[in-house]
Order: structure tokens, then C-alpha cells, then sequence
């Protein structure tokens, strides 16, 4: 543990994209800051992130954030910034929807694109112009194992997660030496809020396992996290099954 509330301390203004996410809000649990420390909780549902606010025991300010409107990012960093040094930026926007409901409708397949790759982009894009400046902090990027290899059952979702997969590693590669570093967070099924009613999947988890999975990954200075760590072993599976035998995978 003393490990861990050393690491929290260095944490002293943390930027949560998505706060009203539920494992956005068990990282920041399970990072134990100490009460002089200030989270900004950027998000739309003010009424989750009070609730949010009142569970942690440091100083917390929201922000109105939405991801899919792309030409406010810009200003909702600055907003962030403007009262000093960041020192940890979590990404955690997600929306999900089942496929059936995507074939349906293009238009919502094109917001959950927007939500759940494009807002992070632009958004991170931005922060990482600040991080730069200031040089050093770290970002943590929620991907899934869903980025591996999307499904026929979840593909537009699965894609969404792949392209973000892909735009934080390669983040990543353009910071190193600058002092920013990236953590990539790759989590299997979360049972939660966005994934009530739907049938758990092998190794699921839970945003609070994430949320200490988080925590011990930047503890470590981790370059990946995969919740729970058997998925690594399942993702290079996954890229062996031949693609016929993958076309019958239904969910």
C-alpha cells in the first residue's frame, strides 16, 4: 500500500474525460488521493458527477464535456489548464450499443463512432499539446480487448475500440522522451451501467477491479494493463482462430 499512496501523491490535478464514467470513477478511487489533490470531472450527467464528487475525499470541480461535439475540445482543455499543472488525464467516454441496433439506425453507429473514437482523439490531441508544454504527466487510454479482433456480434463498437487502440499506441511512440507517458488499458466484458442486461462474457470484471488495476499499472509504469491479465494470453489466441472459424463466432 505504501507504494501506492506514493505513487497517489504525485497526482496532485487529475482530468477525467467521461465523469460520469463508472470505472473513470473507480481509478480515481482506487488512486487514493489525498485531499489537498483537485479532480475535474468533465462530462455531460452532472447529476452522476456530483454524486461522484460527494465519494471522493479531494477537492472536486466539473466541466460540461461532450464528446461528440468536436469543435468544443479545444476549450474544455484549456479550461483545465487554466489554473495550473496536470498531472493525470484519464479518458474514459464510452457508449455502447448492440449491433442490431447500429444496422438499424447509421446515424447512431455514426455518434458511438464519434464517442467512443473520434471525441478522444481531438480531446487527447489537445491535452497532449498541454502535457508537452508542461513536460511531463500521463494519460490513461480505456481501450478493450474487443480491440484485438472485432466480432460480427459487436463490429462498428469493436472498430471503434480498435482505431482507439491504435491512435494511443501511436501517441505513445510520438511522446517518448518528452515526459508524457501513456498508459493503455485494455479490459475484458466490465459488468456495469453500460453493459446492464446484456450476458456476461468469460473473465469478466468489474469497474472496480479495473479501477485497482489502473492504479497498480501507473504504480508500476505500465504501458498496458490487461483486466483481468489472463486476457493477454486470450488476445494472442484470438489472432490464431482462422477467419472462417471467426465468421461463426456470434457473440
Amino acid at each position: 500500500m505504501r507504494g501506492m499512496t506514493g505513487v497517489a501523491r504525485r497526482y496532485h490535478r487529475v482530468l477525467l474525460l467521461g465523469g460520469a464514467s463508472e470505472i473513470g470513477q473507480q481509478i480515481l478511487v482506487a488512486l487514493r488521493l489525498p485531499p489537498d489533490a483537485e479532480v475535474l470531472l468533465a462530462g455531460r450527467d452532472e447529476q452522476r458527477m456530483a454524486a461522484a464528487a460527494r465519494r471522493l475525499a479531494c477537492h472536486v470541480r466539473t466541466l460540461h464535456y461532450d464528446a461528440a461535439a468536436l469543435g468544443t475540445h479545444q476549450a474544455v482543455v484549456d479550461k483545465a489548464f487554466a489554473d495550473g499543472d496536470v498531472d493525470l488525464v484519464i479518458s474514459a467516454v464510452g457508449i455502447l450499443a448492440t449491433q442490431d441496433v447500429l444496422d438499424r439506425d447509421p446515424e447512431q453507429a455514426g455518434l458511438l463512432v464519434q464517442a467512443n473514437f473520434t471525441g478522444h482523439v481531438t480531446t487527447l490531441l489537445a491535452a497532449t499539446g498541454r502535457l508537452r508544454a508542461q513536460g511531463r504527466g500521463t494519460m490513461v487510454v480505456l481501450s478493450s480487448v474487443a480491440a484485438i479482433r472485432p466480432r460480427r456480434a459487436n463490429f462498428v463498437y469493436g472498430a471503434t475500440k480498435a482505431g482507439l487502440d491504435a491512435f494511443a499506441r501511436g501517441l505513445a511512440d510520438s511522446l517518448h522522451g518528452s515526459g508524457v507517458r501513456v498508459l493503455l488499458v485494455r479490459p475484458g466484458f466490465v459488468i456495469g451501467r453500460m453493459t446492464r442486461g446484456l450476458q456476461p462474457a468469460p473473465l469478466a470484471t468489474t469497474p472496480a477491479a479495473v479501477g485497482r488495476a489502473v492504479a497498480a499499472g501507473l504504480a508500476r509504469q505500465d504501458t498496458v494493463v490487461w483486466v483481468p491479465p489472463l486476457l493477454r494470453v486470450v488476445a494472442f489466441a484470438l489472432r490464431l482462430v482462422p477467419r472462417p472459424a471467426w465468421r461463426r463466432v456470434r457473440s
